[in-house]
């Protein structure tokens, strides 16, 4: 099923900058007729809202702490006072990029709360309209850290683990339920918007830092194309085939293109707690 964007009505988390906002600006200039951006911080969300309505595009930004029930709850009574959603993106997410032992409960929780939890709050707010409507589409963008574990991500590439399971858990409960939505997880390579500044890879021509304004395009082209699954780059769908290898020959394989040395060098946004992937 494709999710075509011209007159689509799209709500974006985390749309205030990073992917949400290429986003947002990609599926206002694809002829969406309302982007909604959800985001913790309203004048950077504002802003963008500003750039669309430059160019005729229609769009408005509501605060909201994804990591709050009450807050999603009462963000989506407000977006659907004003029409349907036909097309939920799941952008928002958080990194802290600390070792195991040095996280802390409270780092834990909320990446999880915000990577993990926050997808059912969003999701439940506008899944019933879809399937009373038997249209509609669910995009998440999770990460490539979903396809294996690495060094300094055991919260945040479990978290993406846990993305990729509900999605996949969706979809079957939606088909099997025979419901015709649409959905797509995305999981890309590092992305050039800050949230994981300074991190470094080996191979950059096979694994190279993704710019932000193509992942975006390859997102919204997938949506349009129908596709369920996307992974950036190409190449980082290779380890979903090396997984049935043994495990020292798939740590050998990781630790040759320098998977688990990435975010030795890493800072992110010091001191900025961002709803964004």
């Amino acid at each position: 099923m494709r999710a075509p964007l011209a007159g689509a009505k799209v709500l974006i988390t985390g749309g205030a900058s990073g992917i949400g906002k290429a986003l947002a600006l990609g599926a206002a200039n694809r002829g969406a007729a309302r982007i909604i951006l959800w985001d913790i911080d309203e004048e950077a969300g504002g802003a963008v809202v500003d750039e669309i309505r430059s160019f005729g595009g229609r769009a408005e930004c509501c605060r909201v702490d994804l990591t709050d029930p009450e807050s999603v709850i009462e963000a989506g009574a407000q977006t659907l006072s004003a029409g349907r959603i036909d097309i939920v993106i799941n952008n928002a997410g958080i990194v802290t990029g600390k070792r195991f032992l040095e996280l802390s409960e409270d780092d834990i929780a909320r990446t999880f709360d915000l990577n993990v939890l926050s997808l059912y709050r969003v999701v439940r707010q506008f899944l019933p309209g879809m399937i009373e409507r038997k249209k509609g589409s669910i995009v998440t963008v999770a990460s490539a850290a979903g396809l294996v574990g690495v060094s300094r991500q055991t919260d945040y590439s479990a978290s993406k683990f846990a993305a990729i399971g509900f999605m996949e858990s969706l979809r079957a409960e939606l088909r099997h339920d025979g419901t015709p939505l649409h959905t797509l997880i995305v999981q890309p390579y590092y992305v050039n918007t800050g949230m994981f500044d300074g991190v470094r890879t080996r191979f950059p021509r096979l694994l190279p830092i993704l710019d932000v304004d193509d992942v975006a395009d390859s997102i919204l082209d997938s949506m349009e194309a129908g596709r369920q699954s996307l992974v950036m780059p190409a190449f980082a769908a290779a380890i979903k085939l090396m997984k049935v290898l043994p495990v020292p020959v798939l740590d050998t394989i990781t630790d040759l293109f320098g998977v688990n040395g990435t975010m030795d060098g890493f800072v992110g946004r010091e001191g900025e707690r961002r709803q964004e992937s």
